[in-house]
């Protein structure tokens, strides 16, 4: 079969995450330092990091849902501290805008704008990105994510729902991710057709 339409992964594929999430993770920090003194000294960085690896741990129920996991982890943090409600919009609204604030790839653009003229193509995503903020929205038909479908990758479902939404069959639509697993096992297993990008050259 020939390609008809793309799916395409978003974080480490487009850009890399990890710059994003530390930023993220600092502002939230300065933050509640300047206007929650007590919970900046009782949840420093590590803390909270480890304290929002415990809630994916206990809450696999989310594991789609990242942005619920960190809701809770805030609103953890501070009833630990004796606030019985976070300000969860405020710090929300501090993590996720610097957590769309990411650099792309110096490939990425030319490769999105040469392959849109071409295909369709949707994203597929298991992270909470923002392709607005981003100000890539234009390149995408549909945008799929795990938190709005509630399957994430590698469960083959997501996949066929991007399938759907595209109206193409799974044959015909080329997969792109740089996970092994999320990105290539999991479209194989639902029939479409991958391509890993391997940017640090792994085995």
């Amino acid at each position: 079969m020939r390609i008809r339409a793309l799916t395409l992964d978003l974080d480490d594929t487009l850009w890399p995450v990890l710059p994003a999430l530390e930023r993220a993770d600092q502002e939230l920090d300065a933050y509640l330092r300047q206007h929650y003194p007590d919970v900046a000294r009782a949840w420093p960085i590590p803390a909270m990091r480890a304290l929002r690896a415990q809630v994916a741990q206990e809450r696999l129920d989310l594991a789609h849902d990242f942005t619920a996991q960190r809701h809770i982890t805030m609103q953890r943090a501070f009833t630990a501290c004796g606030i019985a409600e976070a300000p969860l919009d405020v710090l929300w609204d501090i993590y996720f805008t610097a957590r769309n604030s990411v650099e792309l790839y110096a490939d990425s653009l030319p490769a999105l704008q040469r392959i849109t003229a071409a295909f369709p193509v949707a994203s597929l995503t298991n992270g909470n990105a923002d392709l607005d903020m981003i100000g890539i929205r234009a390149h995408f038909a549909h945008h799929i994510c795990a938190r709005d479908t509630g399957i994430a990758k590698p469960d083959p479902r997501i996949f066929s729902t991007a399938a759907e939404r595209l109206g193409v069959a799974p044959g015909e639509i080329l997969h792109v991710g740089d996970d092994p697993v999320l990105d290539v096992v999991g479209a194989r297993e639902a029939g479409l057709r991958t391509a890993w990008i391997n940017r640090e050259r792994l085995p």
